[in-house]
């Protein structure tokens, strides 16, 4: 069952890389009592991840902030080194907080999973966006295959 708006997020562990190494960091801690800017790419260092998801979201974390959101996170099917190393060349660190679903379980329990086996890829996440209050799913967009349109900053400054 694909995740819906109305619907609580699922108990999830994620992995960020800290000053100190990894470190889990559970869903009720993300999201709890907050307005999260939440979005997921199918990989990171992935061309339209890259130049354009991304990207956005550091760009945009001023007027997101100022719609009420208290905090941006981008998760990837990727493991928590992958993500702090694009972090960090992408120059998210401040502004985009980098969680690690290296297994996968976050995007299969949201019903969002993505088989990218045909590209080598294995299991990932589908391209999407979410405004996520207090644990709570307020705003859903999940890209058709292949598209960026709906999961952009600029769309989510709109529903804000």
């Amino acid at each position: 069952m694909t995740i819906k708006v109305g619907d609580k997020l699922p108990d999830a562990t994620f992995m960020e890389m800290t000053g100190d190494g990894p470190s889990p960091v559970s869903s009720a801690d993300i999201f709890g009592g907050k307005t999260v800017a939440l979005f997921a790419v199918p990989g990171a260092y992935t061309p339209t991840c890259s130049a354009k998801h991304l990207p956005g979201f550091v760009e945009k974390k001023g007027d997101l902030a100022s719609k009420g959101v208290d905090e941006i996170i981008c998760t990837s099917v990727n493991d928590v080194f992958v993500m702090g190393a694009w972090g960090k060349s992408s120059g998210a660190d401040g502004a985009v907080r980098m969680l690690a679903d290296g297994n996968g379980a976050f995007a299969q329990a949201l019903g969002l999973e993505l088989d990218a086996s045909g590209f080598g890829m294995g299991k990932r996440s589908q391209r999407y966006s979410m405004i996520v209050k207090d644990g709570v799913v307020s705003e859903l967009n999940v890209e058709a295959g292949g598209a960026f349109e709906v999961s952009s900053a600029d769309y989510m400054l709109g529903q804000l």
